[in-house]
């Protein structure tokens, strides 16, 4: 066979493989840069400071395959430490890179950078990325949206997909932000909502308002919506006037379809809904709102935002009608929000949707807030007096967020001794009628469960245990709901209810059949939830109560997972380019 003959004869056969590859849905490396950095954005009439990356708000979106590898190399021109978290990713092996500041790494110093390297595998939907240090997140975000290998959907495939960032606007510093939640201070509030980094018309300075979103439509089109809030506080409910909805799926996980009128997301949570274009041509309204606790809860600002939905081939005057806005619930009315996740049922996913059918491990927490006393004091005057700092608890203990080393290096070198223990405790040392409204002004009654340990109690399990924690939301001091999220696993959402839960009568509901898979559930105002996963991926991973003063104030532990019995079952060592806490490149303090 002659030179040429045998260069055809490569070329054609490298043609086939790459066909036969790319027929397959070969894994692609899929790589990006993200330059975090100062902007200044004027909204309201005024120019205020705000952290971005790329020059973006939101940021840019992952877009990535199922089982692909993804690398972002993260470069630092802010004043401030940095780290981003992969939310939702599993990180199978990879807790290196989850981004958690101080628990998996120390933050990237200004002026430095960072290189993430993971694999986005078993999962298929809306994930999310946000930085994880201080309330930095409420600027720096962005969508990663995961598609399946062969490009099918067990659903009719979309026209088009629409991130929708639900968010918020912030004027205050949010390095300022965080130092006040630390203080116990959650009274801050942010100047209106944003849909994609828009306020909306309902927001204007001197009759100018401020720009909406607007999604463009055919009709007859249906568009796969990929819901993410990002807001650091608020629940939001999200209506399009004279349009339906089909919920399809949450937190990279499919959901059995059902229809409704109106979505409810909290912070962290993501969900893909398919909306078809079928109203009469012309403009609507969307309309985003935030709900919350009646008093005598802490209440903040209404917060809302507007955009539209406009039809090709209509005037930009509505062909001279008026534009439909939708009727939103009451902000007090948080009733809607249980009644919608009622609705959740998983979607078999092939091998992970297998509820264990046995438990090892049951943790029941409480969810609230208390107090410590100032300057290390041991004694001082309760009752939200200038003595104390209100905290946020998981089981009356307030997380301790330490800023010398990142748990997950102390665990991995064996020294943990004098930075964090391994008690965390099964349940509240101290039982009370968790959802007594009467807890949530101050006085005598909550007085005595207000004092609160202030400590770094973290929880073992051994690898491949099956662990069953029921969530309960109180009334100590409010009575707010509770977005927990837990970082690199996915977990079997069993039931919710109102009130106390009823270790008896309220395991009779659990839903062993199709339950929904999740990363981050949403915990009812004054009532409970229940959870079980399988702790299959080794290394240290936060949980967190996903509102940010929540988390500032406390309410968060880590669960360790020991290593399994193979190589291939345990935490590898830190990538050769990682740089541990101390060294060259990474902040102290």
């Amino acid at each position: 066979m002659g030179k040429i003959s045998m260069a055809v004869s490569i070329l054609c056969v490298a043609l086939v493989v790459a066909l036969a590859l790319a027929i397959v849905g070969e894994a692609a490396i899929v790589e990006h840069t993200f330059v975090v950095h100062e902007m200044n954005m004027t909204h309201l009439c005024n120019t205020t400071k705000q952290y971005v990356v790329n020059g973006q708000l939101p940021g840019p979106t992952l877009d990535v395959v199922d089982g692909d590898t993804v690398i972002v190399h993260l470069v630092n021109r802010l004043p401030h430490g940095m780290t981003i978290h992969w939310h939702g990713v599993r990180q199978l092996r990879t807790c290196w890179a989850d981004g958690a500041g101080y628990v998996t790494e120390c933050p990237v110093a200004p002026g430095r950078n960072r290189t993430y390297r993971f694999d986005v595998s078993g999962q298929v939907g809306t994930l999310w990325w946000h930085a994880h240090v201080t309330c930095l997140r409420a600027s720096v975000h962005g969508a990663i949206v995961v598609s399946p290998k062969d490009g099918r959907y067990p659903f009719p495939t979309p026209a088009r997909d629409v991130p929708i960032v639900i968010g918020e606007w912030w004027t205050l510093d949010l390095v300022e932000l965080d130092r006040r939640n630390l203080d116990g201070n959650f009274e801050d509030d942010p100047l209106s909502a944003t849909l994609n980094g828009k306020l909306g018309d309902l927001s204007n300075c001197s009759g100018v308002p401020e720009e909406s979103f607007v999604l463009d439509v055919k009709r007859g089109e249906t568009y796969l919506l990929r819901f993410i809030n990002t807001a650091l506080f608020s629940e939001y409910f999200f209506k399009v006037a004279g349009h339906t909805f089909t919920v399809v799926g949450a937190d990279a996980n499919y959901l059995t379809p059902f229809k409704t009128d109106m979505i409810t997301i909290a912070p962290g949570e993501t969900m893909d809904v398919l909306m078809t274009a079928d109203a009469t041509p012309g403009h609507y309204h969307m309309t985003a709102v935030a709900n919350q606790p009646p008093p005598p809860d802490l209440q903040i600002r209404a917060l809302n935002s507007r955009g539209l939905v406009r039809y090709a081939g209509v005037r930009s005057d509505n062909n001279g009608k008026p534009v439909p806005t939708p009727l939103m619930p009451g902000q007090h009315d948080t009733m809607p929000s249980y009644y919608f996740r009622a609705k959740f049922n998983g979607l078999a996913f092939p091998g992970r949707h297998r509820v264990p059918e046995h438990v090892d491990e049951r943790l029941f927490i409480t969810l609230g807030l208390g107090s410590i006393c100032r300057d290390g004091k041991k004694d001082c005057k309760l009752r939200r007096s200038n003595e104390t700092i209100t905290v946020a608890t998981m089981n009356n203990v307030s997380f301790h967020h330490q800023t010398a080393a990142s748990l997950l290096e102390r665990y991995y070198d064996g020294t943990r001794k004098g930075v964090y223990t391994e008690d965390f405790p099964d349940r509240p040392e101290t039982p009370y009628n968790y959802t007594d409204m009467d807890l949530i002004p101050v006085g005598p009654l909550e007085e005595v469960l207000e004092p609160t340990t202030k400590a770094i109690r973290l929880r073992r399990f051994k690898y491949n245990a099956s662990v069953e924690i029921v969530f309960q939301s109180t009334a100590m001091l409010q009575s707010d709901p509770n977005p927990m999220h837990l970082h690199g696993h996915d977990f079997f959402v069993l039931a919710q209810g109102l009130g106390n839960f009823d270790p008896v009568n309220d395991v009779k509901k659990f839903n062993y059949y199709n339950p929904q898979l999740r990363n981050t559930v949403h915990v009812p105002r004054v009532g409970w939830t229940a959870i079980r996963f399988v702790a299959d991926n080794p290394g240290m991973w936060y949980v967190h109560c996903h509102f940010e003063f929540h988390i500032v104030m406390g309410m968060a532990t880590a669960f360790i997972v020991e290593d399994g019995p193979t190589p291939e079952t345990s935490l590898p060592p830190p990538p050769a380019d990682f740089r541990r806490c101390g060294t060259n490149g990474f902040s102290k303090h």
